[in-house]
């Protein structure tokens, strides 16, 4: 259903942009903080590997669980009362953590993964989905552009302050800082007012809502491409996450804590420099085809990973995931920048259905990729797993072509 424009009167977009960049930044620098932190924290409680994987295992859930109740969710409560919600519900479960004696904490932790997990995804799909309502058209692509390179940005300082934090003033400082991170993005949301009114959607059983997303993506048959090449890219994903520790090990086995840090804040920057080319691009050659800066991105993502691993020193490894980081920034950008097009009965859904395929991808990826770290080498193990999008990527590349001429 279209949904009716009312402009809200002395409200700027500009400033809602503002608003939700700064809320996305604030809560993905919380998501890394506490994914850091508790796992380590997990992990000192039980001295059990298991335990961390069923804490990963039930963060992931968290995650697919959000992907399934979010469109009846989303559909029912629209706005930014449904984001503060997902804040206030992480930082009452970490606050959890601050109140509850020790011994109870680590049969309490399974339900703190699931529940931030269910958070992030939920904070994420409500967004995206609603960010039309608050962004006009011709900010739209800046606005995704500046949300992808701080998130990459707060995924880094996140995961950098945690270890800071957690050796100089321990688990209390970072649960406490992870609290108060929540609650800003909480606070950055609140001032939000919609500039297009949505309409009234009548919730749909979820057999329904199926049926309605399959009819739409046949209609749009390369978004249909962009989302099944991003189900590929989840297993290289899996793979370069889990390399990243032997990699850094193979080339400077003294220091391999280092130069994982080291990669991970060039990717960082390589993300953040993607995601504004993308916005230049798009911007200034408004015809240019998205969907094949989408399908670049892509490619330059997996080549970057794939010529990362075969280095044997830091400084070559370090300018391969550059561009790997590069091509990410552009694929996010464009494929979230794409969704949001499509008219509000299938966007919504679209997110949901993205949302479930990267965790579940994800999830499995990371059981799928282990094994082969030990019947391959490193480099061997990443040109197959980022050769899947590849090779995903050439056959939609084709599909869509022949479509065409046809």
């Amino acid at each position: 259903m279209t949904p009716e424009r009312i402009a809200v009167g002395g409200h700027s977009p500009v400033a809602n942009a503002h608003f939700i960049v700064t809320a996305r930044f604030f809560s993905d620098f919380g998501a890394f903080l506490n994914m850091v932190a508790l796992s380590t924290y997990v992990y000192l409680l039980s001295q059990s590997v298991l335990h961390v994987s069923l804490f990963l295992a039930c963060r992931v859930a968290g995650g697919v669980l959000a992907s399934l109740v979010g469109v009846p969710f989303f559909r029912r409560f629209r706005g930014r009362f449904s984001l503060l919600v997902f804040e206030i519900l992480r930082a009452s479960l970490l606050m959890l953590l601050l109140l509850l004696p020790a011994h109870l904490q680590l049969y309490l932790l399974p339900a703190v993964a699931l529940g931030v997990g269910l958070g992030n995804s939920m904070f994420a799909i409500g967004l995206n989905s609603q960010l039309p309502y608050w962004v006009p058209e011709s900010q739209r692509v800046s606005t995704n552009a500046w949300l992808t390179s701080l998130s990459a940005m707060g995924a880094v300082a996140g995961s950098l302050v945690a270890g800071i934090l957690l050796a100089s003033s321990g688990y209390e400082a970072v649960f406490l800082l992870n609290i108060g991170v929540c609650l800003l993005a909480g606070v950055c949301i609140l001032p939000l007012r919609f500039l297009v009114t949505p309409a009234t959607d009548s919730v749909q059983s979820h057999r329904q809502e199926w049926r309605n997303l399959r009819s739409g993506l046949r209609s749009a048959p390369i978004l249909a491409g962009m989302l099944l090449v991003t189900i590929a890219d989840t297993l290289g994903s899996a793979a370069h996450n889990v390399g990243f520790p032997i990699l850094s090990d193979l080339i400077t086995p003294a220091s391999a804590g280092e130069s994982m840090g080291q990669l991970l804040a060039v990717w960082a920057v390589g993300k953040f420099a993607g995601a504004r080319i993308a916005n230049r691009i798009l911007c200034y050659w408004s015809r240019f085809p998205v969907e094949w800066l989408f399908f670049s991105g892509v490619a330059l993502m997996s080549l970057g990973f794939i010529g990362t691993f075969q280095q044997a020193a830091i400084i070559w490894a370090l300018l391969f995931v550059s561009l790997a980081g590069i091509g990410d920034g552009l694929s996010d950008v464009t494929l979230i920048s794409r969704i949001q097009r499509e008219p509000e009965q299938l966007r919504l859904p679209v997110f949901s259905l993205m949302t479930l395929l990267q965790q579940t991808g994800f999830g499995i990826g990371m059981l799928i990729v282990a094994p082969f770290y030990i019947w391959f080498t490193p480099a061997t193990v990443i040109v197959i797993f980022h050769g899947l999008p590849l090779a995903t990527l050439i056959g939609v590349a084709f599909l869509i072509h022949r479509t065409s001429r046809s």
